[in-house]
Order: structure tokens, then C-alpha cells, then sequence
């Protein structure tokens, strides 16, 4: 999480959208950048209305806007399953040995995901119980808008190095998985697609 004082802008680290690389191309702009623990770095939208919000508005006189990105989930949940392949995971964090599929199985067992599926949902990071949202929500396939935002924002160059990148892994789904899927996510697909990129 980063945010600009003067621009009265946070920006959240939405998991696996790029946020260490934002972070390297942004930080010394930033009055505050938090890195970890990784609990405060990807302090959600329900977080941060509840806490920063609220200190930063009174010392500011102000209220903050919030951005964020949003990636495509099976995309999303590919990134997950492809970080899960590194040699230093943890054995029980460990994707090793797990197809796509048995992947995302275990992920849409919501009562009962398994350590290296639980790694919550994107709908659940970026709005919250109490009815609070992003201000800016800008689709990861689509880093141009995003980043021509945050230039505008910030009155500055951007430029994204690549960081933190996973292991390649085929992350095709079988066509009952995928809609299980779609069934089990279904408010992260339609907060993804309610996003619609400007032409």
C-alpha cells in the first residue's frame, strides 16, 4: 500500500497485480509505502476505509481517493498457482505436484481450502461488508490506463520494471472446472467485467 499526501491518493497492492513493481517505480514519490508484513501491505478496501481512512482524512482535512487493480481471475488464480511452483514455498504452500485443475479445485472447496488454495478473493479485497469500494479500479491487463492515471495523479513518468515473477506453468482449464469456476467466483467475474476499459 502506498499513499501521496499531496494528491490525497491510496493506492492499494492488490495480491498478484504488480504491486512490487509499483512499488520500485513509485516509492520515493510516496509519503507512505508499506512493504511488509505482507498483512499491512495488502491492506484491503474494508482495512483501509476502517483505519486509514478515517487518520488520514482528519489529518489531511480531506478524504482520500482509493485506486486499485483488479486482474482476470482465472488469470489471477494462475498467478497463485504458478508462484506456488517456486523452490522456496513452503511444502504446505507447495503447487508442485498439482495440475491447473487440481488447483482450482481445492481453491472453489471454499469451506475447506487446503493451504496452498487459500489465498482469499479479489471481490473480498477490493470492496467490503460495509459497502465500501475502490474509488479507481483499473483491469492488470490493462497497465496503459492505469499507469497513464497515475502520471496524471502524480505529475510523473512512469516506468514498470518486471518484478517478482512467477514460474511459467500451463494453466488451461477443463471445461467443468472452468465452470465451477465461474459459479463459485461469481462476484469476482462481475466486478471484474463491471470494469470496462475507456477506447
Amino acid at each position: 500500500m502506498m499513499v501521496f499526501w499531496k494528491e490525497r491518493l491510496a493506492l492499494l497492492a492488490t495480491p498478484k497485480t504488480a504491486s512490487t513493481a509499483i512499488e520500485a517505480a513509485l516509492g520515493s514519490l510516496a509519503a507512505v509505502v508499506i512493504q511488509r508484513p505482507k498483512a499491512l501491505k495488502h491492506t484491503d478496501v474494508g482495512g483501509f476505509e476502517a483505519y486509514w481512512q478515517p487518520y488520514l482524512s482528519q489529518a489531511s482535512g480531506g478524504r482520500f481517493a482509493v485506486a486499485a487493480l483488479i486482474r482476470e481471475p482465472r488469470a489471477w488464480l494462475g498467478s497463485w498457482y504458478r508462484d506456488g511452483k517456486r523452490d522456496d514455498v513452503a511444502p504446505e504452500k507447495s503447487t508442485a505436484s498439482l495440475s491447473f485443475d487440481d488447483f482450482v479445485l481445492a481453491y472453489c472447496n471454499v469451506a475447506h481450502r487446503p493451504a496452498f488454495a487459500d489465498v482469499g478473493s479479489q471481490s473480498g479485497f477490493l470492496t467490503s461488508q460495509t459497502g465500501a469500494r475502490v474509488d479507481h479500479l483499473f483491469r492488470y491487463e490493462d497497465l496503459t490506463q492505469f499507469v497513464n492515471f497515475l502520471e496524471d495523479q502524480l505529475n510523473f513518468e512512469i516506468h514498470l520494471p518486471q518484478l517478482n515473477v512467477s514460474p511459467k506453468a500451463e494453466t488451461r482449464l477443463s471445461p467443468s472446472v472452468d465452470l465451477l469456476l465461474q459459479q463459485t467466483c461469481a462476484a469476482d467475474f462481475a466486478l471484474y467485467d463491471s470494469v470496462r476499459p475507456k477506447p
